[in-house]
């Protein structure tokens, strides 16, 4: 099964466990009268990364749906005060509901939200909501921390590499929970990051991972959308993971596993609420269990008892007998953050701000 079937088959067996029945269909929306759906990116679709499993998750809501809806979208939206004008766009064009895909256009999304309360706007990754405003967000970091223990296992050099995108709690989560992940089997790992202040820029990424690895790391993660890093560990023999997608194709040999993500079941899940009249605004936190969060095929460089380990802690998550923030947990500078026996807050862990023991430097203000 190559990489897009994989993506695609995978969107499509999470989205069945809560496939709609449009015989429950509200009549205020029909073939004749489908409901618009508008869905806003901040990159370019491609075939890997963030804004293109946002565009599987769209493929699915039409595949799911039909003609009871009609969706549309723009990519490349600057995450500027500009794509205030794209969002209203959506809504000069018929649209009753909006999906915009990015931490930035949280403000923007709000503004117009407010200003056109019929229609149903949800919002990814961001923290305000309105009445007709909900907010949806994965816990990514669960995937990130079992790519640490194949890290943990794999590395020669103790050290590990993270390119960052813009630092938000969202990418200190997986900074952290791939090093907690990696410390729980080899106690000796460090983790180096360079943040790139980019969600997608090949060449700034490429550019830190040669960095990294001039720094000695072996094994790289990342949480920007481009394949450069894994480009880079596949030219210099070493290893590296996919982030949102699965990279595969772009380091056959380098590439361990990715961290991928399918939308689908949460958009699936929302679109019906709208065409069932019982859309209520809700903050999502999704992950394994829910089938939003989904690790790809592992490389067969990974020995048989690291995958062993990798899937006994995987079942844990999904399980819920495992939370990968439980403690004891230190920061960096050594300051108990989570005590034993205890899991770090919802409240802390959706506004984190520090590194974890292992992870060289300091937070960026």
């Amino acid at each position: 099964m190559d990489r897009r079937n994989f993506l695609l088959s995978s969107l499509a067996a999470g989205g069945a466990l809560a496939l709609p029945s449009l015989a429950h269909a509200s009549t205020a929306y029909s073939a004749s009268n489908p409901l618009k759906i508008g869905f806003c990116y901040p990159g370019p679709i491609g075939d890997v990364g963030w804004t293109y499993q946002h565009e599987l998750g769209r493929r699915l809501v039409d595949k799911t749906f039909g003609k009871h809806v009609k969706t549309m979208y723009i990519e490349n939206v600057p995450e500027t005060a500009d794509a205030e004008r794209v969002i209203r766009q959506f809504i000069q064009q018929g649209c009753n509901m909006v999906f915009t895909t990015s931490f930035g256009f949280m403000e923007p999304t709000l503004r117009v939200a407010k200003l056109f309360p019929k229609v149903t706007f949800e919002h990814a990754t961001g923290y305000k909501t309105a009445p007709n405003m909900g907010i949806y967000q994965t816990r990514f970091y669960e995937g990130a921390y079992l790519l640490g223990i194949l890290a943990g296992k794999m590395t020669k050099t103790n050290t590990l590499g993270f390119v960052a995108s813009v630092p938000i709690p969202e990418v200190l989560r997986n900074i952290n929970a791939f090093t907690l992940g990696a410390r729980s089997v080899n106690p000796k790992i460090q983790t180096k990051v360079i943040w790139v202040y980019s969600w997608y820029d090949p060449g700034r990424e490429r550019e830190a991972a040669e960095t990294l690895v001039a720094q000695g790391a072996d094994v790289m993660y990342q949480n920007t959308d481009s394949p450069a890093i894994v480009q880079v560990a596949q030219d210099k023999g070493l290893f590296a993971f996919g982030q949102d997608s699965d990279m595969l194709k772009y380091g056959p040999k380098s590439h361990l596993s990715a961290n991928t993500v399918n939308w689908g079941v949460y958009y699936v899940k929302k679109v019906q609420e709208v065409l069932d009249g019982k859309w209520k605004q809700e903050d999502t936190k999704w992950g394994m269990k829910e089938g939003m969060i989904e690790l790809s095929p592992l490389n067969a460089a990974v020995l048989a008892d690291v995958a062993k380990l990798f899937n006994q802690k995987k079942a844990d998550i999904v399980a819920g007998k495992f939370n990968p923030f439980a403690g004891e947990i230190r920061d960096n500078e050594g300051k108990v953050r989570v005590a034993a026996g205890q899991v770090l807050p919802e409240s802390e862990l959706w506004s984190l701000k520090w590194y974890a023991e292992g992870v060289q430097g300091k937070v960026p203000s």
